[in-house]
């Protein structure tokens, strides 16, 4: 039978422990996850380059032998491919997500009817957890500390 490889796309600016929370769960359900993190320039500004947030995420993943972490650029479903992957892995914390995150799945699938999206929901102690809300919070003087891994606590600090 053929290794299942699967994609977790995102910007991860920074990590969270949902994002963590995914990384863990996913890698028990395929052969290997590869973490993408985009390179994605309109954005904005990132808080971490994408260099530290490729370090930070290989260092809270080493617990998972079966995932890697890798950055890209252009199309998802063209770095799928090149990686060999069958499923692209998706959170969805609420309606909201899920409306975005299907018309993404349904263009996939239209650039690529092989490629598969999994969504998988977070642990409901992570549903309100986002990049853009712990970057937020944290640059208001927000206790994030429990939202993240504690690796990026430790980088969040230094960037203040």
């Amino acid at each position: 039978m053929t290794p299942v490889r699967a994609i977790y796309p995102g910007t991860f600016d920074p990590l969270t422990n949902g994002h963590l929370d995914l990384i863990a769960r996913g890698s028990k359900i395929v052969d290997h996850l590869v973490v993408a993190i985009l390179r994605n320039v309109n954005k904005g500004t990132p808080l971490f380059t994408v260099e530290e947030r490729l370090e930070m995420i290989r260092e809270a993943a080493e617990a998972f032998p079966n995932v890697s972490v890798q950055t890209f650029d252009g199309l998802l479903v063209d770095f799928a491919r090149e990686q060999g992957a069958v499923a692209v892995l998706r959170g969805i914390r609420a309606i909201s997500d899920y409306e975005y995150e299907f018309q993404m799945a349904m263009m996939n699938r239209k650039l690529d009817p092989e490629l598969e999206t999994i969504f998988m929901l977070p642990h409901e102690k992570y549903t309100y957890v986002s990049s853009r809300l712990i970057k937020g919070v944290f640059q208001l003087g927000g206790d994030v500390s429990s939202l993240v891994p504690g690796l990026v606590m430790d980088r969040l600090r230094a960037k203040v």
